[in-house]
């Protein structure tokens, strides 16, 4: 049976996005029915209307990307979590989302299941790891399995060497992540859809025991 992973992200003028779509590439790739979603937009409309790019940027994907639910959290064997850095933490409209998830949490639904992020930021050091670990303290809570990139392809320090997970300097105003970093988040979907599909496998054969 395919593993199946969920891509959940906040996007806000797009490079995050872009990251997402190549994540997903790379766990189809690898045999994954894959699910991609964003999470619900926070920010007042006047806000949006504010900024052309972030204005654009919605009209573009949010008729064609569904907003994330519970239930996708759920079916999935794996999942991979994209935001911008938002001073050197996740965005609040991804954060609100993973906290409503409590209740999951609680019956133990989303244990044992491998997790990885992947984040831009507008600098080289605006925040892209320690966003990736903040969010990874969550998943901890969680009982997940954390899936870093490490430097487990020549593809990783090319793409900048984050061992974290794919990050995407995207300057001001912001940038589409190069052909280097989409094909480090290739690998780093592909990798998790791996450990996704082992997991899975190792779940179903502990609940027949």
């Amino acid at each position: 049976m395919a593993p199946r992973v969920l891509i959940t992200y906040y996007s806000a003028t797009g490079s995050v996005h872009r990251l997402a779509e190549a994540v997903r590439e790379g766990a189809e790739a690898a045999g994954a029915e894959v699910r991609l979603r964003r999470v619900a937009e926070l920010a007042p409309a006047e806000a949006v209307a504010s900024n052309p790019e972030w204005a654009q940027h919605e009209r573009d994907t949010h008729p064609n990307v569904e907003v994330a639910s519970l239930a996708d959290l759920e079916w999935a064997d794996g999942y991979a979590f994209g935001t911008p850095t938002r001073y050197g933490a996740p965005a609040a409209q991804l954060k609100q989302f993973i906290d409503s998830a409590s209740s999951l949490w609680h019956e133990g639904k989303l244990a044992d299941k491998p997790v990885t992020v992947f984040v831009s930021s507008a600098e080289q050091h605006g925040g892209q790891e320690s966003t990736i670990l903040s969010l990874n303290n969550v998943f901890y809570h969680w009982g997940s399995i954390i899936v870093p990139l490490g430097y487990t392809d020549d593809v990783v320090y090319a793409a900048g060497g984050n061992p974290y997970g794919t990050s995407w300097p995207a300057g001001f105003p912001s940038t589409m992540p190069d052909e280097v970093t989409l094909e480090c988040a290739r690998y780093q979907g592909r990798r998790l859809a791996r450990f996704a599909e082992v997991l899975a496998a190792a779940r179903t054969e502990a609940a027949a025991a």
